[in-house]
């Protein structure tokens, strides 16, 4: 497949970045600042400011001469290869390679990308626009090498496209700055009156070398496809990630398991606590003689397991050759997803309290954390539902009698119901409104009343009716009236649904 390459310049990449930031910009002229020797200079301009004749380099004094309301901002070192970085990672979605090529160009290798856009011409376009329609000023261009695209992008004025084997015409008419050379040796092209590559493409390469250097023909062999230019693709950031130095160097099978299985108990401990399975997980092994082998494994879905993706990698430890020795493990989690967490079992074969392990198991919990902190409840012969529990003496101890299990019951039961404000459409319908500790609760579905009577042996009191009701939130609530409905009745909040 032959290879294709598109540039996209950003003519104003920090300011347009400030515009979206702060709109106000928009509709005055301003520029970037940064001390240099002594002096404050020009680092960006906006293209109001450019329009003003000021441009990156100028001294900061000059610029301000130059237009009565130029607004003056502090430069911030470093953001443009932060923001270039970040629209080269938003750009893979277009092409899996794209390298920076700073301070202000992206370099993508689109090579088999462009028919998933019908062409080159609709690549180009869709890919441009969304970048204007985000606020950047972008300029592209697409040819066979780095070098042309790269020019055509800046400097082109026909067609941003050039077609396959046509460089050396895209170059003819181009100013010698479209080949990234250095100022010097721009600046003797311009006193030799050498204003075009056509005035100097076809010149002997021995009469080029001895006035401008090597320099000047490895841009023009690069430009024109007669050498390769290497681009250093932007690596996306891996979040999920361990790595394993070693003091010795690791060159026996055994080794590679050890450190493979010691990867593998950190990074499904990373991703057990983000609530995330592996999906997709690369092995990198960089050896002392600066090579690096790598093998991978795949699950159909996300799992922590360290035994099982062990077992997976263990199939593909025979394929590494360690050489003279392995000096660094890197396990790379490259795709993860969301997993539910399982309740795991705490024992099996269902032999209830009476297992051993069960009460070790207690043991060594109220070792750490205080025989007070268990409890076991079993169900108690009262009517009140927070009268309707008392703790276990042992877990020997047996029920009197079984749980309530016709009608639902809230997870969490308050020890008192707690006092709440009711608004309700009529005085015996459910409420549609609720205040609990000062948040306002709008009830969606409510189920009931179950009416509960009071037991009157034992003390003076009202029955209640109790709703299970949900807020628009989706948590449900366990509410009571106490009493009547038409003898000014309390309301209040008594347990909470799952």
């Amino acid at each position: 497949m032959a290879k294709r390459y598109m540039a996209i310049w950003f003519r104003h990449l920090v300011t347009d970045w400030l515009m979206l930031r702060r709109p106000e910009l928009r509709e005055i002229p301003f520029v970037c600042v940064l001390p240099e020797r002594n002096r404050m200079v020009v680092t960006a301009a906006s293209y109001l400011a450019e329009a003003e004749g000021i441009f990156a380099g100028m001294a900061a004094a000059d610029a301000k001469a130059m237009t009565i309301n130029l607004q003056v901002l502090d430069a911030i070192p470093g953001k443009e290869a932060r923001l270039l970085r970040q629209l080269g990672l938003w750009c893979m979605r277009y092409t899996p390679l794209v390298a920076t090529d700073a301070p202000d160009t992206l370099l993508l290798d689109i090579s088999g990308c462009t028919h998933l856009w019908g062409s080159e011409q609709g690549y180009l376009k869709e890919l441009v626009l969304k970048l204007r329609t985000s606020g950047y000023d972008a300029r592209a261009a697409i040819a066979d090498t780095v070098g042309t695209a790269w020019a055509v992008a800046r400097f082109g004025r026909v067609s941003p496209i050039i077609p396959a084997g046509n460089q050396a015409q895209a170059l003819l008419a181009l100013p010698p700055a479209a080949l990234r050379l250095e100022q010097p040796v721009l600046e003797r092209l311009q006193k030799l009156g050498l204003r075009t590559i056509g005035n100097f493409m076809l010149m002997p390469q021995r009469e080029l070398r001895r006035r401008f250097g090597e320099g000047l023909l490895l841009r023009l062999r690069q430009a024109l496809g007669l050498e390769e230019e290497i681009l250093l693709p932007v690596v996306p950031p891996v979040p999920f990630v361990e790595r394993l130095p070693c003091l010795e160097p690791i060159c026996t099978a055994t080794g590679i398991e050890i450190a493979v299985q010691q990867l593998l108990e950190r990074l499904c401990l990373l991703l057990q606590n983000e609530g995330k399975g592996l999906r997709r997980a690369v092995l990198k092994c960089y050896r002392v003689d600066g090579k690096m082998v790598q093998t991978g494994i795949s699950t159909n879905r996300g799992s922590h397991s360290v035994s099982h993706l062990f077992k997976l990698f263990e199939l593909q430890i025979a394929k590494i050759e360690p050489a003279l020795g392995i000096e660094l493990f890197l396990l790379e989690a490259s795709k993860v997803e969301d997993v539910e967490v399982l309740q795991e079992k705490l024992w099996t074969g269902n032999p209830g309290l009476a297992d051993n392990a069960l009460a070790e198991l207690l043991d060594r919990i109220a070792t750490k954390v205080g025989q007070d902190r268990i409890r076991r409840y079993l169900p108690a012969e009262h009517y009140w539902p927070e009268r309707s529990i008392r703790p276990a003496i042992s877990l020997q101890e047996m029920p009197g009698t079984s749980w309530r299990t016709n009608r639902p019951r809230p997870i969490r039961l308050l020890p008192r119901p707690e006092s709440i404000e009711v608004m309700a459409l009529l005085p015996d319908y459910p409420p549609k409104v609720f205040t609990y500790r000062g948040r306002r609760h709008v009830v969606v579905k409510a189920d009931g009343p179950e009416r509960i009577e009071r037991e009157w042996w034992q003390d003076q009191g009202v029955h209640r009716d109790y709703y299970a009701v949900e807020d628009e939130q989706g948590q449900r609530y366990w509410l009571f009236r106490s009493g009547h409905f038409d003898t000014a009745p309390e309301w209040f909040l008594h347990g909470f649904f799952a």
